[in-house]
């Protein structure tokens, strides 16, 4: 069976898809030798188009205000792209637009899809730019108006047509291609339709065995390409899920911190048989205070074995001291004493003002330990602060806020933005609260490390 290319291209209101929306659509049908077929229309994005918008396109708020909105022209576009490969200049742009327009209205959107960026990179290598406006230049495609979608979908068309005709690297285009579009292997008793159906969504995912036992429980921020790429490899895992996966169910989540707490949850309480890494997974060091020859009280990481009064256990030796250099800093606590800094003489904290001498004798012993012994109360606690982490939910309307409380993480819901707005006491009622974990709080506390732009609310 021949394949059907959909070329697409649309004009929006802007570059975020969860914010802006469609002004325009257009598809060309392309059979590899021809175009076959033609889609074309303005939309209504039910919101001002920005000048510059119009500017660039010449799509102007008269133009659109009585053509159809996205929901009412949603049918034909999906009809229109049955049993075709999704084709766009830089596809992600254009895919992810659809996707979002197609997830306000409760549907999933998913297509096999190419881009003709990456297609022109292989098959015309050395040229200045790849953008569609050069490539038209380069290639002196005619075209009436740029930026408009079904000139810029033509474009595309043509382009797409040179690609698949030129000789250069054509082994590797091909390649390309075939990649972009192979089919996946699945497990005997899997029903492709289950696979094809799965969404392109961040959330957790569970594999099933015939019996409906769930024997793997994973998490990604696309669904879709991750249960297929588990099929896709060569190895004793992959192997494993052949024999057993019937079925996969998923929960979408919006947010990738809820994904990853949902999953280390999930895994703790079915405890499948093919997720051993995490399974197995154990927090086997401690800090544990014990006092030093010269009398000053100190932090010391010990294996969990060997810790008889443990204050607090950790996953790795790494975040203990990280707990310990956090803890310090709050008290003035000294790094020497407490054996992460090796300096002969004063610590380094001493040189810059941020420690009071203890590391040289210089702050007495029972001065230090006051504060030490406050230290103490935190220890057990990973955070110092209450907060509120707020994230994109599964829906545009929606967030995902995650409770830290009495130095731990407690839980997580989602609630209505506007809700959200009414104060901490609305938020919290929409938490689904957790027995305490201390591999939950790693996870929240290092994605709140790793993540610079997270929004965090103290109170």
């Amino acid at each position: 069976m021949s394949r059907i290319y959909a070329v697409v291209d649309l004009e929006t209101t802007g570059g975020i898809p969860k914010r802006d929306k469609i002004t325009e659509i257009a598809i060309v049908k392309y059979d590899g030798q021809e175009i076959i077929d033609e889609y074309q229309s303005l939309v209504n994005p039910e919101r001002s188009i920005p000048a510059n918008i119009t500017r660039i396109t010449g799509i102007t708020n008269d133009m659109v205000s009585a053509a159809p909105k996205f929901f009412e022209i949603a049918k034909e576009v999906i009809e229109f792209l049955e049993g075709t490969i999704f084709v766009a200049h830089n596809v992600r742009f254009d895919y992810q637009f659809l996707r979002e327009e197609f997830r306000s209205l409760g549907f999933t959107f998913t297509k096999k899809n190419m881009c003709t960026v990456r297609l022109s990179r292989k098959a015309f290598p050395g040229l200045k730019s790849y953008s569609l406006g050069n490539l038209i230049r380069h290639f002196k495609i005619e075209v009436a108006h740029r930026h408009r979608a079904y000139d810029d979908a033509y474009a595309t068309t043509i382009l797409l047509s040179k690609i698949f005709a030129s000789k250069e690297n054509k082994d590797e285009v091909k390649e390309l291609v075939d990649k972009a579009l192979k089919l996946v292997r699945l497990p005997d008793g899997l029903d492709p339709k289950v696979v094809a159906a799965l969404p392109e969504a961040c959330g957790v995912y569970y594999f099933l065995n015939t019996n409906g036992d769930v024997v793997y429980v994973g998490k990604s921020i696309n669904i879709s390409a991750r249960a297929k790429q588990h099929f896709s490899k060569q190895t004793t895992k992959a192997d494993k899920l052949f024999q057993k996966v019937a079925e996969i169910s998923y929960e979408i989540t919006g947010s990738e911190l809820a994904s990853l707490l949902l999953e280390s949850k999930e895994i703790k309480k079915i405890q499948p048989e093919i997720n051993k890494a995490q399974k197995t997974r154990a927090y086997n060091y401690a800090i544990i205070k014990e006092l030093d020859a010269s009398g000053y009280m100190k932090y010391k990481v010990v294996t969990r074995a060997k810790a008889k009064e443990p204050l607090s256990y950790y996953a790795s030796r790494k975040a203990a001291l990280s707990h310990i250099e956090q803890i310090s800093g709050i008290y003035d606590l000294c790094l020497k004493v407490n054996d992460i800094d090796k300096s002969k003489n004063s610590c380094f904290q001493y040189e810059v003002q941020q420690c009071q001498g203890a590391c040289i004798g210089e702050e007495p012993p029972y001065i230090y330990n006051e504060r030490f012994i406050e230290s103490e109360l935190i220890v057990n606690k990973i955070f110092e602060d209450n907060f509120i982490v707020s994230e994109e939910g599964r829906a545009y309307n929606e967030k995902a806020v995650f409770l830290v409380e009495d130095g731990h993480y407690r839980g997580f819901g989602y609630i209505n933005i506007e809700d959200a707005a009414l104060g901490i006491e609305e938020v919290k009622e929409c938490i689904d609260y957790e027995a305490i974990s201390p591999e939950a709080d790693m996870i929240l506390r290092q994605y709140v490390w790793n993540n610079e732009n997270v929004d965090v609310i103290h109170f």
